[in-house]
């Protein structure tokens, strides 16, 4: 049994899975979401039992689609309501195999995929599921990463997402774009899992890999698109897109070539991507005049001045302590308050920061989140306490992270032990 190439394998999981699923739930409608889905994952399953063994089809994605329909009629037939979709279901086929025997642009989100990116907001959705719904079939994340992104627990998350097929199901949505006067509100909800899922990807939250960079790649190139439409262009979305691409910038410096993690303060910045750094200069420009200053601007104006430093040690940690407090006023949260009072540590000492850390520790939000205990630890080994450094590490190691983080947080709790400088301090 040959093994499969692992860019095909990647290709249709993360890549295809949502435009799949998308097209299905355009001909089934949103009440069977949760069909299409099924048959989707099914017909993927189906490819890489079958594929080892018979070779790879000239047309992979028209092949998983007409495993899915037939799939999806089999089941309709036991319902007794095939005869209504099943011509929609052929054509939906015969147009993926069409498409992808076709040249491919790159730069074109397709029409179902940007429905189901609204349809996932749709307000029949219960608010705390809109996210994880479009994180699943948009983003292609599965429950477990979603939990982590969310700071939440698996069990929560997959209850989130029945629930909210179910009031698709019973509220009987539309699978189409929201009228003009419910775009601002749902749009503003696409942005933040929009960021959510750049997150994931800048800074995965388990696996060998510190970053996945096509979820990064992805988020950066939906929310361009989404930005090219006038209805659906925004400050905001202008702001949000500075962010991600001059964060996203620093990713060919953020490992080396072991895949282990370099932090900022040793990052060679001549490799960041200065194509990058210049659209998210451009975009930072755009998110100007708006009638208001959101926690996007916030961050693009961080992000901007970790790119303009020349050094890490040039760095404005005066004026980023500035937006810190801005966005804590504008959109309070632990993350924020936690990212703060490392800005505060670099202003006004160690010392400081660990009093901008207080009340923290039992946020239930942040029960698993390390990098609240690994920052702790840095802050007390600035102090000279490196006991407590330890016991900070050593509970961080206990929770999620990825395989280049843990390696890191071993070499200083290592460091710690022995009373060496941890050379990424």
């Amino acid at each position: 049994m040959a093994a499969l190439p692992p860019d095909i394998v990647d290709d249709l999981f993360r890549h295809r899975y949502a435009r799949m699923v998308s097209g299905l739930c355009r001909v089934l409608g949103p009440a069977r979401m949760e069909l299409a889905e099924d048959v989707v994952q099914d017909a993927l399953m189906r490819a890489l039992r079958v594929w080892p063994d018979e070779g790879v089809p000239d047309a992979p994605e028209a092949w998983v689609f007409r495993v899915a329909r037939n799939r999806a009629l089999d089941t309709l037939r036991r319902q007794k309501i095939e005869a209504r979709v099943e011509g929609e279901l052929q054509a939906w086929a015969d147009d993926a195999e069409r498409q992808e025997r076709a040249p491919r642009d790159p730069d074109h989100i397709d029409d179902d995929t940007l429905r189901m990116l609204f349809l996932c907001a749709h307000p029949a959705v219960p608010q705390d599921a809109r996210a994880p719904l479009i994180l699943k079939n948009v983003c292609g994340i599965g429950v477990p990463a979603i939990a982590r992104a969310l700071l939440c627990k698996d069990a929560t998350i997959a209850q989130r997402l029945v629930r909210a097929k179910a009031r698709l199901k019973g509220d009987d949505v539309a699978f189409e774009m929201p009228a003009a006067h419910e775009l601002a509100e749902r749009t503003g909800l696409v942005l933040q899992v929009l960021y959510l899922m750049f997150n994931e990807g800048y800074r995965a939250h388990s696996g060998e890999q510190l970053v996945r960079a096509d979820l990064v790649v992805e988020a950066v190139r939906l929310l361009g698109l989404l930005l090219e439409r006038d209805e659906l262009a925004s400050h905001e979305g202008h702001a949000l897109l500075a962010t991600m691409l001059l964060l996203g910038a620093r990713m060919p410096a953020r490992t080396d070539e072991r895949g282990d993690l370099v932090t900022l303060a040793q990052q060679d910045r001549s490799r960041w991507d200065r194509r990058w750094l210049q659209s998210g200069f451009h975009h930072l420009k755009a998110a100007i005049g708006g009638e208001r200053y959101t926690a996007y601007h916030c961050e693009a104006r961080i992000a901007s001045l970790h790119a303009i430093a020349s050094s890490y040690e040039a760095t404005d940690w005066g004026a980023i302590l500035g937006e810190y407090d801005r966005m804590l006023a504008i959109a309070p949260s632990p993350v924020v308050q936690l990212n703060r009072a490392v800005a505060v540590s670099k202003v006004h000492g160690a010392e400081a920061g660990l009093r901008a850390l207080d009340g923290l520790s039992g946020h239930k939000s942040l029960d698993d989140y390390f990098l609240l205990d690994a920052v702790t630890a840095q802050l007390c080994w600035q102090l000279g306490d490196h006991e407590r450094a330890a016991t900070s590490l050593e509970h961080a190691l206990t929770q999620p992270c990825s395989a280049p983080e843990r390696r890191l947080m071993e070499r200083r709790l290592a460091a710690c032990r022995s009373g060496e400088p941890p050379a990424a301090w």
